[in-house]
């Protein structure tokens, strides 16, 4: 007799683990308080996207998560370990990599100086290839490596953050990618970071620009005064009337 044939059982998609995870995490400068009792989770592969109105805390919470901004309370967890009081240096060992607002990079040297600085953690052999595959995804930067305002035209006007994935990144911080910029180059930005989203950079951005960020986004959060005031699914915030009312002016 022939036995029956057993179909495997369908096993369920594995959920994502948190890559961060912020938890009742305060910040001060002096006696004022920027933060307060923020929580936050980004899970691998994500694309998550923090916004607010200018001075609501976000870039002091972005500067937390890389070490230059002190933490009063509270914890700052990645890859499963308490990172809060680790210096800035260690966390981009780790695998943290922030773009800060404005791009800040150092015009006077070359476009590969500036590349190497991304891989300063990184060995001679590692930091060669990183280099090499940074100019064979984006040809612009190879045919001006050696000019040294070339870097501020070709990369810096874009907010492209070479130098950050140079040190090949388990989560990518962006500060503010679209200040200042035309739409059209806002547009080529935020195609930009879901290309990197695509290719497994889990990616925390902040943004003011409310409507592109939440449109791409996996997770979405608000924040207001130095508090999570809500969060939720990127496109579910968006239609959302408070957030439409108080961000997107509709």
């Amino acid at each position: 007799m022939t036995p029956p044939i057993t179909v495997p059982a369908t096993q369920p998609a594995a959920e994502p683990v948190a890559l961060l995870s912020v938890k009742a995490l305060s910040s001060h400068y002096g006696r004022i308080q920027a933060l307060h009792s923020v929580d936050l989770t980004v899970k691998t592969g994500q694309l998550v996207a923090l916004v607010g109105a200018n001075g609501a805390g976000k870039t002091t919470l972005l500067r937390s998560i890389s070490g230059v901004q002190p933490v009063s309370s509270g914890s700052i967890d990645f890859l499963q370990q308490d990172i809060s009081r680790m210096v800035a240096s260690q966390r981009v060992r780790a695998g943290i990599s922030q773009v800060p607002e404005g791009r800040q990079v150092f015009a006077p040297m070359t476009v590969e100086d500036n590349l190497r600085l991304g891989a300063f953690s990184r060995g001679k052999a590692e930091m060669a290839h990183s280099l090499a595959a940074m100019y064979e995804l984006f040809p612009i930067l190879h045919k001006s490596a050696t000019c040294p305002r070339a870097l501020c035209q070709a990369a810096s006007s874009k907010c492209l953050p070479w130098r950050a994935l140079m040190a090949k990144p388990r989560l990518l911080l962006l500060d503010e990618p679209s200040m200042g910029l035309a739409p059209l180059i806002v547009r080529e930005i935020f195609q930009l970071i879901q290309k990197l989203r695509d290719q497994g950079i889990t990616i925390l951005v902040v943004e003011q620009n409310a409507r592109a960020a939440l449109s791409i986004a996996d997770q979405g959060y608000v924040m207001e005064l130095g508090r999570i005031v809500m969060s939720g699914r990127g496109t579910e915030l968006l239609k959302d009337e408070k957030i439409r009312q108080a961000y997107l002016g509709m």
